[in-house]
């Protein structure tokens, strides 16, 4: 209800059919030929794509950076002797609830469970008859709506531009590096580990130094647990 509020503000129809297709046709024409390649070579794909995109988002909008002006973001939610930033709460509400339905998905639903078998061992997969192709290009869907509902929460807490993308990137990677990779439950351990340890570092030390204290963070991860907090697989 709240990504739809949002999106109404300034996203019709026709520029959500082109995203559609868009990241469909990103998908096929880009993605499904690295799958078979050495996971190096995905990454430099998208980061190369990545940068593409922001280009052409800073030639096309500009560098400035834009928000959502809504009435109601300006009205806190008091609880008790506590008042509540609305878009912050929001926000959170909607994190777990995607969280909460992506670790149903995949633990409980058939296609989850093909979708983490494929993960695992993709000859295997199709050994036994999974449409693999198939199953990667739903994976990229669900991985590519969860940006967009990332999205439209970021934009109710801070201004963005189309460098916006590739510093949060980056800041997810720290966290799945933290949490452990292949994990959810590592994923959204190490986002509020670094999310709390940021707020701490801003507040004791200075706010420019959250970006150091999450690295750091990752560093004595990486030199105590190599593989991440929780090291099993989603």
């Amino acid at each position: 209800m709240l990504v739809i509020m949002v999106s109404s503000e300034f996203i019709r129809t026709p520029q959500e059919a082109v995203h559609v297709k868009f990241t469909g046709g990103k998908q096929r024409l880009l993605l499904r030929p690295f799958v078979i390649r050495p996971q190096h070579s995905q990454f430099l794909l998208l980061l190369a794509l990545a940068v593409v995109i922001t280009s052409i988002l800073l030639i096309v909008f500009g560098p400035d950076a834009r928000a959502v002006n809504l009435d109601w973001l300006l009205e806190p939610v008091v609880i008790g002797d506590l008042l509540l930033d609305q878009g912050k709460l929001y926000a959170a509400v909607v994190a777990c609830a995607v969280a909460a339905a992506l670790f149903a998905f995949f633990r409980l639903s058939y296609t989850g469970t093909a979708i983490r078998a494929c993960a695992d061992n993709s000859l295997g997969a199709k050994i036994v008859g999974l449409d693999v192709d198939r199953l990667y290009a739903i994976a990229f869907g669900i991985g590519a709506s969860c940006v967009g509902v990332a999205g439209c929460m970021m934009i109710l807490l801070v201004d963005v531009t189309p460098a916006s993308g590739p510093a949060y990137t980056l800041l997810a990677f720290v966290i799945v590096i933290v949490g452990g990779l292949g994990s959810m439950s590592g994923a959204l351990i190490g986002g509020v580990l670094i999310g709390i340890s940021e707020a701490f570092g801003g507040l004791f030390i200075a706010p420019s130094a959250k970006s150091m204290i999450s690295f750091a963070l990752m560093i004595i991860v990486l030199i105590f647990r190599p593989r991440g907090l929780i090291a099993d697989k989603l």
